[in-house]
């Protein structure tokens, strides 16, 4: 059974939908430890309720960037663990942690990449009129939402969708892929080697 560590910013829905995964024998692993950089953030909550270990480590705490990626790396190092899964994580990290953990961190990123790297991705696929949208699962590197892809879930946009009705639409294929991949990861069925997706 592999060790897992989910990073969150936020609400934590995915947070949940893994440790659900994990409680139901879904994925073959459980997750140990929950690191926020937001004290605010309520996936902290929903660690709590479902008895998970979760450590804040504030971004906001630090003088520089580079400080807090240190702070992280050494905490992360301290525990025994085989995945990390960015799950909401709101930070962009540098190459020094990334390219340590090149094979063992993925992110969950809530459009069909390469289109909309960053932030309101929903927004930018409403703007557009785009007629597909949909979520990525990816190795994480240094660029952001850039790493290794390993798997896309599509969803077509509907006529007149609303803010509202996307994001509630694409958080359920979230909580449908980001544990099936996992899982994968988990079964050693999904793997990284000299930079491609096994």
């Amino acid at each position: 059974m592999k060790k897992i560590i989910v990073l969150i910013s936020g609400t934590g829905s995915n947070l949940e939908a893994i440790i659900n995964a994990c409680n139901e024998n879904r994925i073959n692993g459980q997750v140990i430890k929950v690191i926020s950089n937001n004290p605010k953030a309520f996936g902290l909550e929903r660690a709590k309720k479902l008895n998970i270990s979760s450590t804040v480590i504030d971004h906001n705490t630090f003088l520089s960037r580079n400080d807090f990626e240190v702070s992280l790396q050494n905490y992360i190092d301290s525990l025994d663990f085989d995945l990390i899964v960015l799950a909401g994580f709101m930070r962009v990290l540098g190459p020094q942690i990334t390219l340590k953990y090149l094979n063992k961190m993925i992110n969950l990123h809530p459009s069909l990449l390469p289109l909309y790297p960053g932030l309101d991705t929903h927004e930018k696929v409403l703007a557009n009129k785009d007629k597909i949208h949909g979520v990525s699962v990816h190795f994480v590197s240094s660029e952001l939402d850039a790493g290794p892809m390993i798997a896309q879930g599509i969803i077509n946009v509907q006529s007149k969708e609303t803010l509202k009705n996307i994001t509630e639409r694409i958080h359920k294929v979230e909580h449908k892929i980001l544990p099936y991949i996992i899982n994968e990861i988990c079964n050693e069925n999904i793997f990284l080697d000299n930079n491609c997706v096994k």
